[in-house]
């Protein structure tokens, strides 16, 4: 039996800290988070955070990475346990709407807001910001090809468009809940998964006679 890594104090410590970092880039976006302002958030020292990170760009680039850490933990991880296919598309979906409604994310997914700021910005943080994304968008592809391989969509589905229509309905959750407090935002989404999957769904396989 695998045993869990013990973190250590500062370990813990640094955790915490991108907790809150997260939290702030949730609400005030990456453009929000600062030295200046994450130690007013968490009553530590600026000097004591830049023994943590070293520079604003650093700092964002950690908070980034464990945003994509957490993602996984909520996300994806979850997910696994329900069957290949279709099954595992819905949770997938399901628990990345839960993750943008999560209060410890007061203003919504970072990542999403994140990559409206920086889109247009080249760097390391855009870097980032582009690899998680692309890494979630072959995931929900692999998922996708599983339902076909199961026979829960036809053969011939586009796993792309799929996984690009899927993430367009996220998008779209987030602009109608954030901006314009549209309260049926999450039921609109799961309907729109639905109709999706049913597009795509092979045709029932007829029931066998049993023969007397």
């Amino acid at each position: 039996m695998t045993q869990t890594p013990v973190q250590t104090k500062g370990e813990r410590t640094r955790a915490a800290i991108l907790d809150e970092a997260l939290k702030i880039v949730s609400k005030a976006g990456l453009d929000g988070l600062t030295i200046g302002t994450l130690a007013e958030a968490t009553g530590l020292s600026k000097s004591g955070l830049f023994a943590h990170f070293g520079s604003r760009e650093e700092l964002l680039l950690a908070v980034l990475a464990h945003g994509q850490v957490e993602f996984t933990e909520v996300v994806f991880k979850p997910a696994m346990d329900h069957p290949r296919g279709t099954p595992r598309l819905r949770a997938m979906f399901v628990n990345w709407l839960d993750w943008t409604e999560s209060a410890e994310l007061p203003g919504g997914c970072p990542m999403i807001g994140g990559a409206t700021e920086f889109d247009d910005k080249p760097g390391p943080v855009r870097d980032m910001l582009a690899g998680g994304q692309r890494t979630w968008i072959e995931t929900l592809k692999r998922g996708v090809r599983q339902a076909v391989e199961e026979g829960q969509m036809v053969a011939g589905t586009d796993p792309e468009q799929i996984a690009f229509e899927m993430f367009g309905i996220a998008l779209v959750v987030h602009h109608h809940r954030r901006l314009l407090s549209y309260a049926k935002a999450r039921a609109r989404a799961l309907a729109a998964l639905e109709s999706l999957i049913e597009r795509h769904a092979a045709p029932a396989k007829p029931l066998r006679a049993v023969s007397r």
